[in-house]
């Protein structure tokens, strides 16, 4: 009987190989079915016997029509709440050419800089955006949120500091939200922190770590940044300033005034406030402590050909080499969202933006002058967007006043804030006058009185001439091309990066990404206005616990690492509940993945390394030896599973009933959740906590590196330790919960709508077989490559899970050809190079996911298949031994097409090895990316454009 519905379609679409090709490939595999298959690979102990509890498929019309009755449960009101959160517009070139362009958003974290040219130069581009503004020396390429960043600079005083000092002032005029993130961050380092007043708090203290300020502070004061940055230097301590980066194009930057640290938020940058994020925050410091800045750095470099070439700059801090002496997960950043910000400034230019904030000041003015005329006293003389304004024992009547009409205002105890941004009108004066009983004539004309001469800008700002190119349109939009196109991303070709899940991000689930009903809200507006978030959130987090076995879930954390940071403090704090203030030790196998150290580190425990087998196994025998050494101590064990080496380990349930058995907590990464969908729980097998990537399995995209979401699911007993949050306290998590990990109470709400839209899409059938498929696919990949490149680790009866390493360590013995080389050349192939010497130097790791069809696959290995008779051609003598087409890729189309070719090999051997490349080309930008030059010679700000000129004459 035929099924005349359309509610399994867009699981045809989301499953790259069509049933007929699942056939073949299991045919090649000699396996009958995707069942079968599943059986030789997942320990049957694991195996769930039972189908996912979810709804049916749904059609991805339905999906959107039903996800818009969710939605349309959000009362937008008018918001004047502010606390680091504004109303922005975002130009519609920006909106159409990056956040809704695949070109942009499926892009990878560019590790591979000759493929990634077009968003390192925006990077570039928004780094030197955050210099001009704060007037600061180096800036990174943007953190998580603004709380989070300002934890950062704290960790950053913590690693710089030779007297062990362990004072951390924080001033009550911060964002609370921000002083809640500090004091979960420092809470295992024993850190005191004393929060209290600039004038009389700061003062009394001796021998600071650290202090932060706020400037303009939460109630929209300006004051003499400088002299409270004297008194904190005074105190031996570093100065941390939390800034906006609209109010600095009009009043001193603290760079000017001594500050060490800045960091802030970007996000009224042109993108909405999405009920807390994704946004970009951003850290700039001095030069002098640049090497232990966290997060990712864009630098400056060269390239083969001595051409200038952008890369991610000092990698030795990434945690892949530094593990547990990482100075910050790298991986928390938020490059979409900074591209966005850098378009911002890059449209509107220096005089553009200045013009937003002269707007928005002069309508603060208009409205603190009315309120001054009508006898209310505001708290400060001098601000920017904000008037606080003390109303007392009528500060609840004015609240409800403004909700009644669909106004947010910020009630504080005895005042109430009101904060104006871009979006703001002078006729919306006529409804907050309403509100507290005044009848005021609104004029037309604005003015900017309010700031001190003493306090006003002089200095210049976005100068470079990428900020004054670019105001109209079709000039915008071409640049934007431009850059995209120096790029791969998955609309160009498959991105097969070991345990990274690049897999299918389907229009249906971005759309509702952009609607106003999800993008206008304010994180801190009543959770009565957020009703359809909240549906939406509990039916995630039911969805979530149903997928993994785990009864409690957080969506807090927004990224992967901040899960696995979540996750540890969780049972960090359930040990301390029982009294166990010595658990502090962590066993984490060599294999797992860089930031699992890092978080560690950051949790307040000790890393312990465990041996793998040779087999790629957890070696069980020094298992069971560690964890009986530190049983009295022992926090945790953090595992990877399947494991990082791409095998289903077979002794998954003992591994945790050791650490069980000697007083720990297991927390599973769930980096390759990729391949448990539907087959097998976690929180059924032994683990007690385990992150969730949903910007790999649940098909957020990666953004470039970033956006992500790490929400983290506990088994009961852990649930009362989940993250909490001081602002919104309701429905966001115990009040026994282990404190906030993000500003926003429910992480990067926005992009939650894309997960939501894929299960609901896909149902408990069609995830399931996407994991099938997604295992399928590795296995395929893997038997069809064994000829040339064998495959380091296998699970039992010869498979892998839904990854592969290939191991070419014999061959750089043999040829010289590196894992680097063969990285390179698939670039002339046009692929991005799989995940390249990790976990394993000298490896290439594979995971082509579920979405990539069979043709897909197939092209991907003649690639490598071609390349290994390249290798082959070195090795015989054919090739030169260092003038050969691996060791000199990627060739980039001007070196092709110059009048001088000196290279032992031909022109067409070089760009056209296979016959598919002449009528599909990506052609690199750059030769390949000098990595040392450019950490010999670390430049972190845009050059100028003549350099870009010269080079191409």
């Amino acid at each position: 009987m035929k099924d005349l519905t359309n509610s399994k379609e867009f699981i045809r679409r989301h499953i790259g190989p069509s049933d007929e090709h699942i056939k073949t490939m299991l045919s090649y595999l000699h396996v009958q079915s995707l069942e079968e298959l599943i059986q030789k690979i997942v320990p049957d102990k694991i195996l769930e016997k039972e189908e996912l509890k979810l709804d049916d498929a749904i059609s991805e019309d339905k999906a959107l029509k039903l996800l818009k009755q969710i939605v349309q449960k959000n009362k937008i009101y008018k918001n004047y709440l502010g606390a680091g959160y504004y109303g922005t517009i975002t130009p519609n070139v920006i909106l159409r050419n990056i956040l809704e362009n695949p070109g942009w958003y499926t892009a990878y974290t560019p590790y591979q800089p000759e493929v990634a040219q077009g968003r390192l130069e925006m990077l570039l581009n928004f780094q030197q955006m955050i210099i001009d503004l704060t007037k600061m020396d180096i800036a990174n390429a943007s953190l998580l949120d603004e709380a989070t960043a300002a934890a950062e600079a704290v960790a950053l005083c913590q690693r710089i500091n030779p007297e062990n000092l362990n004072k951390i002032f924080i001033s009550n005029r911060c964002n609370l939200q921000t002083i809640d993130v500090v004091k979960t961050r420092v809470e295992p380092f024993g850190l005191e922190i004393i929060v209290g007043d600039n004038d009389e708090g700061l003062p009394k203290l001796d021998n600071l770590l650290c202090a932060i300020v706020q400037y303009p502070d939460s109630l929209g004061a300006i004051y003499d940044l400088k002299q409270i940055i004297d008194i904190i230097h005074n105190k031996k301590g570093k100065a941390i300033v939390v800034t906006d980066l609209l109010a600095l194009t009009l009043i001193k930057p603290p760079g000017e005034m001594g500050a060490d640290i800045v960091v802030g938020n970007s996000q009224r940058f042109g993108v909405p406030m999405g009920y807390g994020g994704p946004h970009a925050a951003f850290f700039a410091t001095k030069d002098e402590f640049k090497r232990a800045m966290p997060g990712r750095i864009i630098g400056v470099s060269v390239d083969r050909k001595n051409k200038q070439a952008l890369r991610m700059a000092l990698q030795t801090r990434e945690q892949h080499i530094r593990r547990e002496k990482a100075t910050s997960n790298i991986c928390t950043a938020q490059a979409l969202l900074s591209i966005m910000a850098a378009a911002f400034g890059i449209y509107h230019g220096p005089e553009g933006i200045k013009k937003i904030a002269e707007r928005t000041a002069g309508i603060s003015n208009l409205f603190a002058e009315a309120m001054q005329k009508n006898n209310f006293k505001i708290i400060s003389q001098h601000y920017f967007d904000t008037v606080t304004i003390f109303t007392g024992d009528e500060t609840e009547d004015f609240y409800k006043k403004a909700l009644a009409k669909k106004i947010n205002i910020r009630k504080l105890e005895d005042s109430i804030s009101i904060s104006f941004d871009e979006t703001s009108e002078i006729s919306d004066l006529k409804d907050l006058f309403e509100v507290f009983g005044i009848n005021e004539k609104i004029s037309s004309e604005t003015k900017i009185d309010q700031i001190s001469k003493e306090f006003l800008r002089t200095s210049k700002y976005l100068t470079h001439e990428v900020f004054n190119s670019y105001h109209s349109e079709t000039e915008m939009l071409r640049y934007l091309k431009r850059l995209e196109d120096k790029d791969i991303a998955l609309n160009r070709s498959m991105i097969a990066l070991g345990s990274c899940t690049m897999k299918l991000n389907a229009v249906a689930e971005m759309i509702p990404v952009t609607w106003p009903e999800f993008g206008a809200m304010h994180p801190f507006a009543p959770v009565d206005q957020a009703e359809g978030y909240h549906f939406m959130f509990n039916d995630l987090s039911k969805m979530l616990s149903e997928i993994t076995g785990f009864s409690g879930i957080s969506l807090q954390p927004n990224a992967g690492a901040q899960g696995e940071y979540a996750g540890l403090m969780v049972i960090r704090k359930y040990h301390l509940s029982r009294g166990d203030k010595n658990r502090n030790v962590c066993l984490i196998p060599s294999s797992a993945h860089g930031t699992n150290p890092a978080s560690a580190q950051m949790a307040g425990m000790k890393v312990i390394v465990i041996n793998c087998d040779k087999d790629g196994n957890v070696d069980f025998e020094d298992l069971k030896k560690k964890a009986n050494d530190y049983s009295k101590d022992l926090a945790a064990l953090m595992v990877t599973y399947p494991s990082t080496h791409g095998v289903f380990e077979e002794k998954i349930t003992d591994i945790c009933k050791i650490i069980h058995d000697n007083g720990g907590q297991v927390y599973m990464d769930g980096a390759n959740l990729n391949a448990l969908v539907g087959i097998a729980k976690p929180g059924k097998f032994g683990p007690d906590v385990c992150h969730m990537n949903l910007h790999k399995t649940f098909c957020i995209p990666h953004g470039g590196g970033g956006p992500g979401m790490g929400p983290i699911g506990v088994s009961q007993h852990l649930e009362k330790f989940l993250p909490n949050h001081q602002i919104i306290k309701q429905n966001s998590g115990p009040s026994t919960g282990m404190g906030a990990v993000s500003a926003a109470p429910w992480g990067s709400a926005s992009i939650l709508p894309i997960s939501w839209m894929y299960i609901k899409m896909m149902g408990a059938a069609g995830l399931k077989k996407a994991t099938q498929v997604a295992i399928l696919n590795a296995n395929y990949m893997s038997k069809k490559l064994s000829e040339q490149f064998s495959t380091l680790y296998k699970g039992k009866n010869g498979f892998v899970a839904h990854e592969c390493i290939i191991d070419l360590r014999s061959i750089k013995v043999e040829t010289g050809v590196s894992e680097e080389d063969i990285a390179k050349r698939l670039i002339d192939y046009g692929f991005h190079a799989p995940t390249m010497s990790w976990p394993v130097a000298g490896t290439l790791m594979i995971e082509p996911t579920e979405s990539e069809s069979l043709n897909e696959l197939n092209r991907f290995c003649d690639a490598l298949i071609n390349i290994k008779k390249e290798i082959n051609m070195v090795k015989n003598k054919v090739f030169d031994t260092n003038d050969n087409p691996l060791k000199n890729a990627p060739h980039p189309f001007l070196e092709l097409s110059a009048d001088i070719w000196e290279h032992k090999y031909t022109r067409e051997q070089a760009a056209f090895p296979l016959q598919y490349l002449k009528t599909n080309k990506y052609w690199s930008p750059v030769s390949r990316v000098d990595n040392v030059y450019g950490d010999r010679n670390l430049v972190c700000s845009c050059p100028s454009l003549d350099s870009y000129r010269e080079e191409a004459a």
